[in-house]
């Protein structure tokens, strides 16, 4: 990056040169370049993490004794309903 800067610097101190075509030497040479190496080289933490909030999302949906319904108020004979997927059980 210390290299890009000094090449804009040079591009806007030349007699020829502008600060508009500093900026986009900056972008094109520097920014740019630069985004697409930190983009790819993310790629597996990015990939990591999208599979840990999967297994967590899969853990979370799937039921703790196995089955989906549960009785209401912890009565054995009572009446029966679905529980949401982030709901927690009735007290």
């Amino acid at each position: 990056m210390y290299v890009v800067l000094m090449m804009a610097a040079a591009e806007a101190m030349s007699p020829q040169g502008t600060l508009l075509g500093a900026a986009f030497t900056f972008m094109m040479y520097g920014v740019l370049p630069l985004s697409i190496v930190l983009y790819v080289m993310g790629t597996p933490a990015r990939r990591k993490a999208r599979r840990r909030a999967e297994e967590a999302q899969a853990l979370a949906d799937a039921p703790v004794d196995g089955s989906v319904d549960a009785p209401v108020d912890g009565q054995a004979g009572g009446e029966v309903q679905k529980r949401q997927p982030h709901q927690p059980p009735p007290p």
